[in-house]
């Protein structure tokens, strides 16, 4: 995907994630979800933080965060969920179509957000919302390129990634296959999409989980 086609998938699939938010009750607002201490709310507002945070709003997030890049992350995180839902849902309105992203990170960054954080909102809801398997695939390579923070290359080495959907593949060892998503999400650190995956690796991985990753 070219940068013009990543962005116009951010923006679909963030606007495709508000009007799932919309349809929420309150009580579905406050449920947890796959990042573990994060709520509905928590996980909404960092998705649309992306777009507002200037290198000011960085190096504070770090000072409060004491350094720690996750811990940053999950206060500012708290401390945009605990607006009113409705400012949240305003932001998604009145950011959609910005390009804006963290000084620190590519266009990517913010497709793998929408696209992981969008099944960590839907999966626990009972809720589905399929993700577009070319955009989870240029996900899938981006984060596979990153050393930092999901270390994917790290935690699944020794294993052979192979997307049914979209053939891309990555790693040496005994395959695990399945669809782009359901690869994303493991490589992201995430483990509820193990039972769409079959292969050698992917037993390997049901019997002796890899380490999931710290980052959100």
């Amino acid at each position: 995907m070219d940068r013009t086609a990543v962005w116009e998938t951010i923006h679909r699939e963030r606007a495709a994630l508000a009007d799932l938010l919309g349809t929420l009750t309150p009580e579905e607002w406050e449920h947890p979800t796959l990042c573990p201490g994060w709520s509905v709310r928590d996980v909404a507002a960092h998705v649309i933080s992306s777009p507002q945070v200037g290198p000011g709003d960085l190096l504070r997030m770090l000072w409060r965060g004491r350094g720690n890049v996750d811990r940053a992350l999950f206060l500012d995180a708290r401390r945009r969920g605990r607006r009113p839902v409705e400012q949240i849902l305003a932001d998604y309105r009145r950011l959609d179509g910005s390009r804006r992203h963290p000084v620190i990170t590519s266009s990517r960054e913010p497709l793998v957000d929408v696209l992981v954080h969008t099944q960590d909102i839907a999966l626990p809801l009972g809720r589905r919302h399929p993700m577009p398997p070319e955009a989870a695939r240029a996900a899938a390579e981006r984060v596979w390129s990153m050393p930092f923070p999901f270390r994917a290359r790290h935690r699944l080495r020794g294993l052979h990634l192979v997307a049914e959907d979209t053939g891309w593949s990555a790693g040496r060892g005994p395959e695990v296959r399945g669809s782009t998503e359901a690869l994303l999400l493991l490589l992201t650190g995430r483990t509820v999409a193990l039972d769409r995956l079959s292969g050698p690796g992917a037993d390997r991985l049901r019997e002796q989980p890899v380490p999931t990753s710290s980052a959100e």
